[in-house]
């Protein structure tokens, strides 16, 4: 939760008319008119990105920028966080004990989490081609495959991208460049039924609510929080085997 908390401090630096390089200044003398101030401060174009430490510290914000999207601020809420940033800056007493309100910020992130769980679902569902499975999943064939389906019995060999409903990517085989097999019905609910409706040489996207997924107990080491919902765009390789025959 630190990391989202910076992450919208470090949103609001790219905010339009954010001072950086130091703290806002009294005026001395009244405001001029928004006619008058528009003419002689002109909105600036947005920096090129030449330098690799500027592309880093691009590619920093977008990162963090995608890590806050778990708190589902509204354009309201985007504001005071711009306030309380602007205070920091200009050394002005905080408003709250921040202190005090440090561990609500959790509790906010845990609520926030379902409501974007929920709005990731219904968007999911309603993307052209998209089914909803009896467990909440949603299935949207990306590519029509050729060959057989497989059985929850079935070995299958895929290839995947998975993604936290930022967007960010937390596993990926095309990157490893190598496809993975396992029994399918030795995986997470959403892979055992999604997959199982695909064909050989086929591409879908498989949307998974948190109980189809990791739920409370996401993997060690992993970038996938508690109960997350995940999406998988998933490529059925091939189905080398029938793993009850073994048995």
């Amino acid at each position: 939760m630190r990391m989202q908390w910076k992450a919208a401090l470090v949103l609001m630096l790219g905010a339009p008319g954010f001072a950086l390089a130091q703290a806002p200044a009294k005026p001395s003398k009244p405001a001029p008119a928004p006619e008058a101030a528009a003419k002689a401060a002109p909105a600036q174009a947005p920096l090129e990105l030449r330098t690799d430490d500027q592309k880093a510290i691009y590619s920093l914000g977008v990162t963090l920028g995608q890590s806050v999207t778990a708190l589902a601020l509204t354009p309201e809420e985007v504001q005071l966080l711009e306030r309380g940033l602007q205070d920091a800056l200009g050394g002005t007493a905080p408003e709250v004990d921040t202190k005090e309100f440090t561990p609500k910020i959790q509790a906010l992130a845990k609520a926030r989490q379902a409501q974007v769980n929920i709005a990731t679902l219904d968007r999911a569902s309603k993307e052209p081609g998209a089914a909803r499975l009896p467990s909440g999943v949603i299935y949207r064939e990306l590519k029509a495959g050729s060959g057989k389906s497989p059985r929850a019995t079935d070995t299958v060999k895929v290839h995947y991208q998975g993604t936290l409903v930022d967007g960010s990517e937390f596993d990926s085989s095309y990157k490893r460049g190598l496809a993975v097999e396992f029994p399918l019905n030795g995986v997470i609910p959403c892979w055992t039924q999604g997959v199982q409706k695909m064909k050989v040489g086929g591409k879908a996207k498989l949307t998974c609510p948190a109980s189809t997924a990791y739920g409370e107990r996401p993997p060690t080491g992993s970038r996938i929080p508690p109960n997350a919902v995940l999406t998988f765009d998933v490529e059925l390789v091939d189905i080398p085997g029938n793993t009850s025959a073994t048995h």
